[in-house]
């Protein structure tokens, strides 16, 4: 069969326009979440300085009870006493979110979420097109992957939403690497439309490659709340600590969810997804087992997938584990996550293996200097 005869054209191209398009609304999606941070009131800013202030001067001597006489009663006040939450961050209360809690600032969030629904609608297509020009999985190569990741990852932070999560925070950090992800994928990754090598062609393609999709964008989302948790927990450190973090950092940091909010999220992010993870791994043993004769041969990919997993399961049982809360068990998580994206991008561009076949546009690759 002829690569005409294979592949429907006018979808292919269909599909390269709506991502080009999708990258032209998340732009515009991007500059709305800006304004968003920069634009909404500081108003309800200051509230973390505040608690831990209150911390310093109550903190200082043992809680006492002070008696006062209202109409003849006498009616006994406790201070309230801020305590350390178990995640190692302190018991403050969580940023009113990146516009600030004002009309002004809910306004730009608005628009930039809508336009993230729009865009997130606009990639769908280019994925579903990309699928239907070929008449298979839109992941049979780096950019097909990259299309769908970026997408699916969209997708996960509207969900969140849609389940009145406070997530909103997350859109300026997720349509930055959206597009850098996207932009990644028209460039260095593109690879024309085509079919797949016979190898490919089982039913285990889709059950382990979304799969694996899916999971990453939720690493992803875990990922991004980790390392926000640094930011915010060295900014509640300096605080508590009587120092006077930059205008910039108040502005940005004071805003989102406490240190010990993020800790937990991120968390319960990475604990959710990494059962799926177990799977995609069995799922891809199982695949191998039909394609190549055996369920496990060490191949780059099989043995980065196994390291990452090895990663994740450290940060969980360090997580629960009384010593390794906190910035330790964030560094590990962030780790765990680095060896996933180095299975993302690393293995199929710089090693060779059985998983070679999904090609990653070596010319491309080769005129920026690969």
């Amino acid at each position: 069969m002829t690569l005409a005869a294979a592949t429907n054209e006018s979808l292919a191209n269909l599909s390269n326009t709506l991502i080009y398009s999708a990258m032209a609304v998340y732009t515009l999606a991007f500059f709305a979440y800006i304004a968003e941070w920069l634009f909404g009131s500081r108003s309800k800013v200051g509230r973390t300085a505040a608690a831990l202030t209150a911390t310093r001067t109550k903190g200082a001597a043992a809680p006492a009870v002070t008696v006062r006489k209202a109409g003849g009663t006498a009616v006994l006040e406790r201070p309230q006493v801020v305590v350390r939450a178990t995640s190692g961050s302190r018991d403050v209360p969580d940023g009113p979110g990146a516009h600030g809690g004002d009309e002004q600032g809910d306004l730009y969030g608005r628009i930039a979420v809508s336009l993230t629904v729009l865009a997130f609608l606009i990639a769908f297509g280019g994925v579903l097109s990309r699928a239907l020009s070929v008449q298979r999985a839109p992941w049979g190569n780096m950019y097909e992957f990259n299309i769908t990741f970026s997408t699916v990852a969209v997708g996960v932070y509207l969900t969140l939403l849609a389940l009145k999560k406070n997530v909103r925070w997350l859109g300026l950090f997720l349509t930055t690497t959206v597009l850098l992800d996207l932009g990644l994928a028209v460039t260095v990754l593109y690879t024309a439309s085509d079919q797949l090598v016979p190898a490919l062609h089982s039913y285990w393609l889709y059950i382990h490659v979304s799969t694996a999709i899916l999971c990453g964008a939720v690493f992803y989302v875990g990922a991004v709340s980790t390392l926000l948790y640094l930011f915010r927990d060295s900014y509640e450190n300096k605080l508590a600590g009587g120092g006077r973090p930059g205008r910039f950092a108040s502005s940005v940091l004071e805003r989102l969810p406490a240190a010990a909010s993020l800790d937990k999220f991120s968390y319960r992010v990475n604990a959710a997804v990494f059962p799926l993870w177990t799977f995609t791994i069995i799922a891809g043993a199982i695949w191998a087992g039909d394609a190549w004769g055996r369920y496990w041969g060490w191949d780059p990919k099989e043995t980065w997938s196994f390291i990452t997993w090895v990663a994740y399961a450290c940060y969980l049982h360090a997580r629960a584990t009384a010593g390794w809360k906190g910035r330790k068990a964030a560094y590990l998580a962030l780790l765990a996550f680095g060896c996933w994206l180095f299975n993302y991008y690393g293995v199929n561009i710089f090693v060779s293996g059985k998983h070679s076949y999904a090609d990653v546009g070596l010319g491309a690759l080769q005129a920026v200097g690969f």
